[in-house]
């Protein structure tokens, strides 16, 4: 029998906005990550509304709504695959998302309304120009900080790595 505990999980942070296309393609890395990794690795979405999309700051809203509710990662997702749609349809969208996976589509609206989630929100994004993100997505791993707004290219890999050597370093 062994004291020891189980070594915590290397955090990823992605700072992302859900009206970004870019970010919809990161979530094949992501899928990947996980699929490597499994609970090794903690995949946490920071909220980085862009002033260039205009719904964008409703969503990471919205998200944080689905994360109360329990399903942030499934939301994140189903609003990702359908960023032309938001920035057509707007706020309509995120309600019909939350209805389309079963939570509570009027705690939805209300929340958006009554801007319960506007310090998280406000918090990731101050928390990520303090780090110097300036578009999305933006991962950190290991006090790394790697730029995807400008190519995706190469950077699961440069992920792995870091997420490898500080695995090895836990021992």
């Amino acid at each position: 029998m062994s004291d020891s505990t189980p070594a915590a999980p290397v955090v990823l942070d992605i700072w992302c906005e859900l009206q970004c296309p870019d970010c919809h393609h990161a979530l094949t890395d992501v899928h990947a990550l996980r699929a490597r990794y499994g609970d090794r690795i903690e995949v946490r979405l920071r909220h980085f509304p862009l002033e260039k999309h205009k719904h964008a700051y409703a969503a990471a809203q919205a998200a944080e709504e689905a994360a109360a509710q329990g399903k942030d990662w499934p939301y994140i997702e189903a609003v990702l695959a359908r960023t032309a749609e938001l920035d057509r349809t707007g706020e309509p969208l995120l309600i019909e998302v939350a209805e389309e996976l079963v939570l509570d589509a009027e705690e939805f609206d209300t929340a958006l309304i009554d801007g319960r989630h506007l310090l998280i929100v406000d918090a990731d994004q101050a928390e990520g120009k303090a780090i110097g993100v300036t578009g999305t997505p933006t991962y950190v791993i290991g006090g790394e900080r790697l730029d995807g707004g400008r190519s995706q290219e190469g950077l699961r890999q440069r992920i792995e790595e870091i997420a490898d050597r500080l695995l090895a370093a836990q021992g």
